[in-house]
């Protein structure tokens, strides 16, 4: 049932047969269905979520309920409120299924241990957390400099898979377009190709 998750360790650093017994004892397992919530804005996140099968968006709802996804997780990936999780306080995003997954959970106090008791496992996260830094800093620079259609190329260029498994309407809304810009932009671009 880790394998995924190993798999993704391993990209990082090297896991001996001991860590990984000891890594299994951490986790647990939970299966959701598309539209069901992991997180609610307001809750505390008490869990970092492991995404191993399926996909999920992480967004912020504006006073006129319009998501404004900030992230979408599938296989491989971490997903949380981060500042919720650390800090035991309110969360302000919503976590949600876009399809059907399967997610290994780690607990907050879990977590503590894990790197007492794992110490490679502090190095992965230290690894995974400058990773998610430069995303950011580059997703930041995307959404200040970038055109609409540039900010589009990029995206599948990172993720070409996306259009695959995600609906137009929340790729435009994480890209901050309207989706019938995004639109335009996927028709400009099919009649070039």
């Amino acid at each position: 049932m880790l394998e995924v998750l190993f798999s993704h360790i391993e990209k990082k650093v090297t896991l001996s047969r001991g860590d990984k017994e000891a890594i299994a004892s951490f986790f647990t397992f939970k299966k959701i269905r598309k539209k069901q919530y992991i997180l609610e804005e307001g809750a505390v996140c008490t869990h970092l979520s492991f995404v191993k099968k399926g996909l999920i968006k992480s967004y912020r709802l504006d006073e006129k309920g319009n998501e404004h996804i900030s992230l979408f997780g599938w296989e491989g990936w971490w997903v949380s409120d981060f500042k919720s999780f650390i800090n035991q306080q309110p969360a302000i995003l919503y976590i949600d299924a876009i399809e059907d997954t399967e997610l290994l959970l780690l607990s907050r106090a879990d977590y503590e241990q894990l790197m007492e008791e794992v110490p490679v496992m502090e190095r992965y996260f230290r690894m995974l957390y400058q990773n998610s830094l430069v995303t950011k800093d580059e997703r930041l620079i995307s959404s200040n400099s970038y055109t609409a259609e540039e900010k589009f190329q990029r995206m599948l260029q990172a993720s070409p898979e996306i259009m695959q498994r995600v609906p137009q309407h929340l790729v435009a809304s994480y890209l901050g377009l309207a989706p019938e810009t995004l639109s335009r932009i996927r028709k400009k671009i099919a009649s070039t190709d």
